[in-house]
C-alpha cells in the first residue's frame, strides 16, 4: 500500500522524463503501482491508501464524532511509537483498554477502524487489560501532539482543524477522555449526625491525568457541555453534584 503523497510524487517524477523504472527504484515502489497511477491518474487505486491530512488540501479524518471519541482515548491514555525499522516510517497507534470493561474494548477497535479503515487492528493481552493497536504511516499526522517523551512533560495543545471537531463533538471527545483515564462510580462518605454515623452514597465521574493541558481540555468540553466540575486534586478532575453527573450521564454514562 502507498499513501496519495508517493503517487503525486510518482507522477511528477514521470512527467520530468524518467522512465517508470527510474521512479520505481527512486521511490521504491512497484512498477505495476506507478503504471497503474500513470495510466490512470483520475481513478483512486487499490493500491493507494489515503491520509485526509496528507492531501494536496488538508481537510478533518471522517467520521469526525469518531475521531473525537478517539483523539480522546489517545490523550487520555494512548500513545503512539515506531515500528521496527524508523527508516520506514511506519508507527502503531496504542490504547490501552482494561479487561474489566470488553464494551469500552470493542469500541476503541470500531474508532479506529472507522478512522483508518484499510488498517489493520490487533489485540494483544497484558496483565488485567489488552492492547489495542494499529499500524499506519500517518497515526502521527492524524495525531500531531505526539512527540517524544511522556504528554505531561511536552505542552499539549489541539490544532485548528482538531479544536473545531471537539468542539462540534464534545460529548465524544469527552466519552473518549473518560473511558481511558476516567471513572464513573459510587462515593460514599460518612457523616456523624446525633453522634450516629450515617453513611450515603452517591455517583460521581473522576478524570484523573498529569497533563495539566489534557486536564485542562477535559475541563473546557465540561464548560461547554454545561457540568459543573472541579479540581478535587491538582491532577484530577471532579463531577460530583447530581445535576452535572446527570448532565454527564447523556453523554457517557458507566463503563461495560
Amino acid at each position: 500500500m502507498y499513501d496519495s503523497a508517493i503517487r503525486r510524487r510518482a507522477l511528477q517524477l514521470l512527467s520530468s522524463g524518467l522512465t517508470i523504472s527510474d521512479v520505481s527504484r527512486r521511490l521504491d515502489v512497484s512498477r505495476a503501482a506507478i503504471k497503474e497511477w500513470r495510466d490512470n491518474p483520475g481513478r483512486v487505486s487499490p493500491m493507494i491508501v489515503t491520509c485526509p491530512r496528507c492531501e494536496e488540501v488538508p481537510v478533518p479524518p471522517r467520521p469526525p464524532e469518531m475521531y473525537a471519541y478517539l483523539l480522546g482515548l489517545y490523550l487520555g491514555d494512548g500513545c503512539i511509537s515506531v515500528i521496527g525499522d524508523p527508516a520506514k516510517d511506519v508507527w502503531s497507534l496504542r490504547i490501552m483498554c482494561a479487561d474489566a470493561w470488553p464494551g469500552l474494548r470493542d469500541e476503541c477497535i470500531r474508532a479506529m477502524l472507522s478512522i483508518r479503515p484499510m488498517n489493520k487492528v490487533r489485540t494483544l493481552q497484558k496483565e488485567g487489560c489488552t492492547e489495542v493497536n494499529s499500524f499506519s504511516k500517518h497515526w502521527p499526522h492524524l495525531f500531531p501532539q505526539h512527540a517524544p517523551g511522556k504528554k505531561h512533560d511536552r505542552e499539549i495543545v489541539l490544532a485548528e482543524w482538531q479544536q473545531e471537531i471537539v468542539e462540534a463533538h464534545t460529548g465524544q471527545f469527552v466519552r473518549g477522555l473518560i473511558h481511558s483515564d476516567g471513572y464513573r462510580g459510587m462515593n460514599r462518605v460518612r457523616h456523624t449526625v446525633a453522634g450516629q454515623d450515617k453513611w450515603y452514597e452517591y455517583p460521581r465521574y473522576l478524570f484523573k491525568n498529569e497533563s495539566k493541558d489534557i486536564l485542562r481540555l477535559c475541563g473546557e468540553a465540561l464548560d461547554r457541555l454545561g457540568v459543573e466540575w472541579r479540581h478535587n486534586k491538582h491532577n484530577e478532575i471532579s463531577v460530583a453534584k447530581r445535576e452535572a453527573v446527570a448532565r454527564l450521564d447523556l453523554f457517557v454514562g458507566p463503563k461495560y
